[in-house]
Order: structure tokens, then sequence, then C-alpha cells
């Protein structure tokens, strides 16, 4: 089986390529060849589209799926056919489900749903025992059967010597544990960001300091144990300036940010639109501002899509019942590609994210297997429900322009295009 890509310009810095417009021949998986031009054969899969850029396969740090427990949401299978012709070749999946992923047959219950998929799925594993927060759940077990990383999704670790403990016990193994940035007594029933528009708005907030504090902790135990830390989609100029600090002291911590806290504000609640209410809460234009700066001089290690599908019925209400969350692997790109420059925003998604999972990187060169991307970066559009791939239809980004959008991967030894 083989697979000719016509005319795509190769966007992979560690590439001997890079900036090049090429022709890629990939047999049975392997790429073969790259030239300038090669010749087309009857057998060929051809692979020709405008203004055609190719990267090394995007991968994804947190994303949800509602499979098992929630399959209305978004099923395993749909989500991988969403994130495959959004340009994903790797998604970290989170323990977002009921029952969640706290044991080893949960584990490769998702990785064996997946097999065989263009996409790969990689286990983020609940780091306590039903997410609940109070036993620390069988983490080695678990790693060997396929976690790639131990967190309770979107709920943060209130008990300071469990967090503690973690730390140190996953260094046995090399464990990667990950702590959401929300202290929930100072945060309480706050359903926007504190500040003027919530005020203007009749919102309950929720401070800046809520994140803070919890970063903080987290940053004082990791320095106490030594351990390894990911703090996933911060939000604020302050987690930047604390966790810039950490990173020059030494301490091994990583985060990540999500495209709709790069790209929007709470001055989009005007509407009371439920797709936007989000946790962390969407920040203001300081705090926007600032995380570009960081994804840019390199503080924020990964950009995510934070991709999570709420069914019609619990986001089409009143903006204070809504549930949390917005689905965001089709958008991804496209929104952050309206802040950043190419290499930056490809860098983010793709050599940076497998790095923090000390994941494997496949380069485009010959010999290499493919395990490519391909998009156009220039094109513009209107974000719209036309455009959702996603069981889901709950997205932050509806109505928004956008520029740059994928047409699929080629991953697997398979070639799947939108």
């Amino acid at each position: 089986m083989s697979t000719l890509i016509k005319s795509a310009t190769i966007i992979d810095a560690s590439s001997q390529f890079n900036n090049q417009k090429k022709d890629i021949l990939i047999t049975n998986g392997v790429i073969e060849k790259i030239e300038n031009s090669i010749p087309t054969k009857s057998n060929y899969t051809i692979v020709s589209l405008e203004n055609l850029h190719v990267s090394c396969g995007w991968f994804d740090t947190s994303v949800s799926f509602g499979e098992p427990g929630f399959e209305e949401r978004e099923n395993i299978l749909n989500g991988l056919n969403t994130a495959a012709k959004s340009g994903f070749t790797a998604v970290a999946v989170n323990s977002n489900t009921h029952p969640v992923v706290d044991n080893k047959s949960a584990v490769e219950f998702l990785i064996n749903k997946s097999n065989g998929h263009a996409t790969k799925l990689f286990p983020i594993a609940s780091l306590t025992q039903k997410s609940e927060g109070k036993e620390m759940a069988e983490l080695y077990d678990m790693q060997q059967s396929g976690a790639i990383a131990f967190g309770d999704y979107n709920k943060p670790i209130e008990n300071d010597n469990l967090m503690k403990v973690a730390l140190l016990y996953a260094q046995n193994f090399n464990g990667l544990v990950l702590s959401f940035p929300k202290n929930l007594a100072i945060a309480g029933e706050g359903l926007a960001n504190e500040g003027i528009n919530s005020t203007k708005l009749g919102l309950k907030g929720i401070p800046a300091l809520a994140e803070h504090l919890q970063i903080a902790r987290d940053l004082f135990l990791l320095e106490y144990t030594e351990g390894k830390l990911h703090i996933p989609t911060i939000s604020t100029e302050k987690s930047v300036a604390l966790i810039k600090d950490a990173k020059k002291k030494g301490l091994q911590v990583t985060c990540s940010v999500s495209a709709h806290h790069l790209t929007l504000t709470d001055g989009e609640l005007s509407n009371f639109d439920g797709n936007l209410k989000v946790t962390p809460p969407l920040r203001t234009e300081k705090d926007c501002k600032a995380l570009v700066k960081a994804v840019k001089n390199g503080t924020i290690d990964a950009i995510t899509s934070d991709h999570n599908p709420i069914d019609i019925e619990h986001k089409k209400v009143e903006f204070s019942s809504a549930k949390n969350g917005t689905i965001g692997l089709e958008s991804l790109f496209g929104a952050i590609n309206t802040k950043l420059n190419l290499a930056e925003s490809i860098a983010c998604i793709t050599s940076k994210p497998r790095a923090l999972f000390e994941l494997e990187t496949s380069n485009i060169e010959t010999g290499q297997k493919a395990e490519i991307t391909f998009f156009n970066p220039e094109t513009t559009y209107t974000f719209s429900k036309e455009n959702i791939l996603s069981t889901s239809k709950n997205s932050a980004f509806l109505g928004k322009k956008l520029k740059g959008k994928a047409y699929g991967i080629f991953a697997n030894n398979q070639l799947v295009i939108n």
C-alpha cells in the first residue's frame, strides 16, 4: 500500500526539509521518499489538496469522551474519528467517565476499544479512587496497563498530604501527577471570573486567587517531594509567574493552556451563552495576553483543546445551570493560529506535548514511521455547526473567526481525510 502526498509544505523544525515544498511517498506506513517531484503510479493513493501543509502528527493532552457511562455525549469511536479528521494522530483521554478510570481493567478497556484506529488513545487515569480525592488509586498497576499520567479531571486534590504522598510514590516508576488548579473554598459557587464583567452581569465570581492558591500549594509540595507535576489548563497571568519562578528553581513542573483561554475572554459572556461556561472560567484580556506570551517564551509547555462534550440537555439551559465544558478538537488549530505564528502553533501541539508525556515523536524524514497531519494554515472562516464533527455541539467558538483548518491525518498506516 502506497500513498503519495503531492506538493506539501513541510512544517517540522527537526526535519532537514522544514519549510520546503516536497512530494512524500509513504509505503506500508513508512516514509520511503521525500523529493521535489515523485512520479505517480496507478496503485498509489494520491493526496493533493489546496495549500497543503504537513507536520508531525498533532497530539492533544486533554480530551474527554463519554464512554463508558456518557455515550450520549461522545463515544470513543466517534471521538477518535473527530480527532483524526481534526488533525490529531494521538489524544490523551481524561477519566471523565462513569465509572471513572481508576483501575487497570478500566485502562485496558479504553486501549482495547481504540485498537486499530488511526488516532492513538493514551489514557490519563484517575489519581484517586472514584476521583473522590480520598484514597490514592493503584497508580503503578494502571501505568503498567498503559496509563500515561494520573489526575482527577477538573477536580482539585484538597488533601495536602494525599498530594504529597502521590508525588513521592509516583517517583518510583517515573509517573506523572496532574493537579487541577482550583481551591474549592475560595471558588465557592462562582460562575464566572470575578471582576468587572461578572459584577455587570450579576454572576457570582470565581476569584483568580482560587487558582493561585492551589498552584502555590502544589509547587511547595513539589519542592518538598522533588517529584514531577503537570498543572493542566492554567488561565491567569499570576499562574504563569508562579510556574515560571518554579521552573527557574529547577522544579520538574509543566503546564498547559486551553485554546479557549488563549483566545476568549470573560467579555464574551454578555449573552449568557452556556457554551462559554468552562472551568477555569474565561479570564481577562490581560490574562489572555500573558498566556500567549508564556506560550511564546516556553513557560507554557502545551496547548490543549480541553475537549469536553456536553449534551444539549445540560448546556441549552440557564447559564447558572449549564455544565462546564466546551468541545474543541475541531477548532483548536484554527483558534491558536490566530494568536501564534505557524511554527509556534505546530510546536505546541506536536513536539512539546509529546516531550511533556515522554512519548516518542516521528519526524518527517525518510525511513521514519509516517505519523502526519495535513492542514491548510491560511484558510479563514467563521466556525459554525457545520464544522462540528462531535456528537455534542457545545462549542465556545461558534460564530468566531478562525484561521487554519486540518484536512486529516495519515497514521497507523491509515489515511483519514475530512
